[in-house]
């Protein structure tokens, strides 16, 4: 069982200096996938990696809730997932009328990385993926750690527990399903 599992299981169990030993083991990891995804984000972001897996480090560890990790892939799976959470929150923020937001229905194909894309893209993405997660949620999460997390198929498919070939299936399913949700204009998708 590696430190970081080892640590996992602390934490779960109650054990408040677990949490402080974690970060030093996983800050690098969280850290090099904040940079990378942030590189490629407009000039003139404000956001700093160091800031995101802060926020993403507070919201996984939050000792008032309940946390069950049942391996380190678990735990990366769950710092996507609040990762993703934060830059949706913040594209929300970004995109109000207040600040300027017009939304308008985007490609899937069109976008490449979460974090280089407009908020009103990254919010359209979000609410489908949303619609996709209360029907598939596998699906669901495979695209969540391919998307936000940047993790490559086969280590996606590692860190789900699933086959490869499985894999494949839900990620072909996954962008159809995707594509056509957002690319069918609003009065259509209600039918």
């Amino acid at each position: 069982m590696s430190d970081v599992t080892q640590i996992l299981f602390q934490i779960e169990s109650g054990d408040p200096e677990a949490a402080e030993q974690l970060l030093p083991l996983v800050y690098d990891e969280l850290r090099k996938l904040a940079a990378f995804k942030l590189a490629q984000e407009k000039p003139g972001q404000t956001l700093q990696a160091t800031a995101l897996v802060h926020e993403a480090y507070i919201r996984l560890v939050d000792t008032e809730k309940e946390q069950h990790w049942n391996s380190r892939g678990h735990f990366f799976a769950a710092a996507a997932e609040a990762m993703r959470r934060i830059l949706v929150d913040r594209a929300r923020c970004k995109g109000r009328l207040k600040r300027g937001g017009h939304g308008q229905r985007i490609s899937l194909s069109d976008i490449q990385v979460a974090l280089d894309t407009p908020p009103d893209d990254l919010l359209a993405v979000n609410e489908a993926l949303e619609s996709l997660s209360a029907e598939y949620p596998d699906c669901a999460q495979l695209v969540k750690l391919r998307f936000f997390a940047g993790m490559a198929h086969g280590e996606a498919a590692a860190v789900l527990g699933i086959p490869r070939r499985t894999a494949d299936r839900h990620w072909a399913f996954a962008r159809a399903w995707l594509f056509q949700k957002l690319n069918v204009p609003d009065d259509r998708q209600d039918a």
